[in-house]
């Protein structure tokens, strides 16, 4: 299974959750804070005055609970922010707090992302709060953030400063942090093309629905699994380190020969995904004892209808998805490469692909391989996993072009002479 960071040392945690953030450019290396609350009591945090692009466990601070400190460094200076949410929020066991720049743009403009935007935000990050302005690291404002907290909210942002998350553990934290900024990120990029389309308070309702399939005792891992299953687990890996998927959202899936297929696990840490914590799906069952992604049965309706496809990536990448929460396409007839990866790509309101899967999966095919699932995701089918791959990295890279062309001026598009020159050289 994928690396389950409650098994190791307060310490080792922090520092492992401080090195993600800090690669994933959410916060610089002397801003953001982490903390643990041990089931003894003692407060694990990070140190203030360290480089957070190389903490050790050796550099985090434990603050026993007589105030004791222990530990190489000072405690951060925000100690007074994680010890008012514990004393108010005694459940919760992890408080995260760094300055990503979506969410900071958001607290400097004093608004709040829509959670509602995307459904993965809405399932993982819940309601979100607004704490008011006071002077980082005072007691003042730890009381802000900790009021937020006693209302019933684990997702605080703080006017001008950044984001502080609770839960009851330090994964749980922090991919409800990933999320949020994730879910900021699209926001912004929207706004840049129009007017960013909501779910209804009924569909929302249907995002936090999972499926449910019936169980069967498979048998040992055939070659054929063996190889799909590394292959996968590395494209995955991949699709994370190139920002296509986050920590806790990004399905893939591939065919196995008797029409099964493998796909990613819900709820498992796509960065640290392996070929094991894969599920196979066989006859519309799942293999005893795992959850496979909640968008498994749109993927098994993709392929009972398409033999010709083998791989499906569906991903939720911050350009993409500003078209996926707005009435406009990503026009694929502005690049070539685009056009001929992409063809035209296709659309379904978030309802239909939730409850209407083979509906959706009717508007997939050879031809019209990439399908917009609004408020929600991508999907790339392909005869191969690397197909798929691409077809996801070409579409968030045609996003993120156009959107930036914007900036200059409306983007010139391919005329239909040339789209025949092209259909004809490229037998398409």
């Amino acid at each position: 299974m994928s690396l389950d960071l409650e098994v190791l040392h307060p310490s080792e945690r922090l520092a492992a959750v401080m090195k993600r953030i800090y690669g994933g450019g959410m916060t610089t290396a002397s801003g953001g804070n982490l903390s643990i609350m041990d089931d003894g009591g003692n407060l694990w945090i990070t140190p203030s005055g360290t480089d957070k692009g190389s903490l050790t466990r050796e550099d985090i601070c434990r603050v026993a609970p007589d105030g004791a400190v222990t530990g190489a460094h000072k405690p951060s200076v925000e100690l007074p922010i994680h010890a008012g949410v514990y004393k108010r929020r005694p459940e919760l066991r992890a408080v995260l707090h760094a300055h990503p720049p979506g969410l900071v743009a958001f607290s400097m403009a004093r608004r709040l992302p829509d959670v509602n935007l995307w459904d993965d935000a809405r399932r993982i990050c819940g309601a979100v709060v607004m704490a008011k302005y006071a002077v980082p690291g005072s007691e003042e404002l730890g009381g802000h953030i900790a009021d937020g907290f006693e209302k019933g909210f684990d997702v605080v942002l703080m006017e001008n400063h950044g984001v502080c998350v609770g839960a009851e553990t330090m994964s749980e934290a922090y991919m409800k942090f990933a999320a949020l900024e994730a879910c900021a990120a699209v926001e912004i990029n929207a706004l840049r093309l129009g007017t960013p389309q909501p779910l209804s308070a009924s569909d929302a309702g249907l995002a936090e629905t999972p499926d449910q399939m019936e169980e069967f005792e498979r048998g040992a891992y055939t070659e054929e699994e063996r190889e799909v299953r590394r292959s996968m687990a590395e494209f995955i890996r991949r699709a994370y380190r190139q920002r296509l998927f986050g920590s806790f959202h990004g399905t893939c899936s591939a065919r196995l020969s008797g029409g099964a297929f493998l796909i990613t696990p819900r709820g498992a840490d796509r960065g640290h995904m392996d070929a094991d914590g894969l599920v196979l799906i066989k006859d519309g069952m799942r293999e005893r004892g795992k959850q496979p992604s909640r968008r498994a049965k749109l993927h098994q309706a993709v392929y009972g209808r398409d033999g010709g496809i083998n791989a499906i990536m569906g991903a939720s990448p911050p350009y993409v998805m500003a078209f996926a929460v707005t009435d406009e396409p990503p026009d694929t007839r502005t690049i070539p490469e685009s056009y001929i990866s992409l063809r035209q790509i296709q659309r379904t309101p978030f309802r239909t692909a939730v409850t209407k899967p083979e509906t959706a999966a009717g508007l997939v095919s050879a031809d019209t391989p990439v399908l917009i699932c609004g408020n929600s995701h991508i999907l790339a089918a392909g005869s191969s996993l690397l197909e798929a791959f691409s077809r996801v990295e070409v579409a968030e890279a045609t996003a993120r072009s156009i959107l930036t062309a914007r900036a200059l001026g409306e983007p010139s598009r391919i005329t239909d002479r040339e789209i025949a020159e092209i259909n004809a050289a490229f037998g398409l």
